[in-house]
């Protein structure tokens, strides 16, 4: 665990240098947005942010009026992370899942850094792991070292009861940060429903061979999840494009419904430095 803690640091170290050279702000850019409760209306002002618009009561035709936030003095930030069986794809060391407790890991050491509460829920089509927002130093090192522990029993997937549990436990306002390939159905409503109750972060990740797969010929391909077996001609152009088009036509929607619905949306290739991404999330969110 040593060696998983000397990385992590590294990781927090470069994300704070890339964000204080380039943008002049500082680390906790990240959870902008969270620690923030109603507090008043008053009219819109030239520069003001659109979507502090409160749409109800300005429809009643008496001017445009904009929402009053107040800060709390604590906030939080939640994981959800997926650890279902499509996460496993990847080279050994390098799969989506490692990369998820990476960026799992090193986001909530800052977010501890930075006096948060910090939660985390692990989920396949079950609870596997959950642990409660916390703060402090040995709550870091806790979170990381059962982060890194966890192996899931069930290789199915259920985001849509992974948010439903979020929803129901979390009652203020927090910042939710869900990593995820997001290879699932029906969850869509569910995850409006999160974005419109919190401030969501959603990090999309996928591995290269999702959408490039070698040229192999006729191969058998396992569907873990589902426990089923197929042969595909990996070396059709059709089959190519397919994947292809399959994998863009999910990564657009996706990142459609986090626009519409005030989401951060930022998609991270298992084989990929992550660092720089994250840095192009703080530069979005600020």
């Amino acid at each position: 665990m040593k060696k998983i803690f000397s990385r992590l640091d590294k990781y927090e170290i470069r994300i704070r240098k890339a964000v204080n050279s380039q943008m002049h702000g500082n680390f906790s850019s990240i959870f902008k947005g969270t620690g923030l409760e109603f507090a008043d209306l008053r009219t819109y002002q030239y520069g003001d942010d659109v979507r502090t618009i409160d749409w109800i009561t300005t429809a009643k035709g008496h001017g445009a009026y904009v929402k009053i936030f107040k800060e709390e003095k604590e906030q939080t930030v939640f994981f959800l992370l997926d650890m279902s069986a499509s996460q496993q794809v990847g080279e050994q060391g390098r799969a989506k899942i490692d990369r998820a407790k990476e960026i799992c890991g090193v986001m909530a050491l800052s977010a501890i850094k930075e006096s948060s509460h910090v939660g985390l829920y692990c989920f396949s089509d079950q609870k596997e792991l959950y642990l409660k927002p916390n703060n402090g130093m040995k709550h870091a090192y806790s979170f990381i070292l059962k982060l890194f522990q966890t192996v899931p029993k069930s290789f199915k997937t259920d985001i849509t009861e992974a948010i439903r549990f979020t929803l129901n436990i979390l009652k203020r306002k927090s910042v939710i940060i869900m990593i995820s390939d997001f290879q699932d159905e029906g969850y869509q409503d569910n995850l409006k429903a999160l974005a419109k109750k919190h401030d969501l972060v959603v990090l999309h990740l996928y591995d290269d061979r999702e959408i490039n797969l070698p040229e192999l010929g006729l191969i058998p391909i396992q569907d873990t999840e589902n426990n089923t077996l197929s042969w595909v001609n990996t070396s059709s152009k059709r089959f190519q494009k397919g994947m292809k088009q399959s994998f863009n036509d999910s990564k657009n929607s996706l990142e459609k419904l986090c626009r519409q619905y005030n989401a951060s949306y930022l998609s991270i290739s298992s084989t990929e430095d992550f660092i720089p991404r994250l840095v192009e999330l703080f530069r979005v969110r600020k």
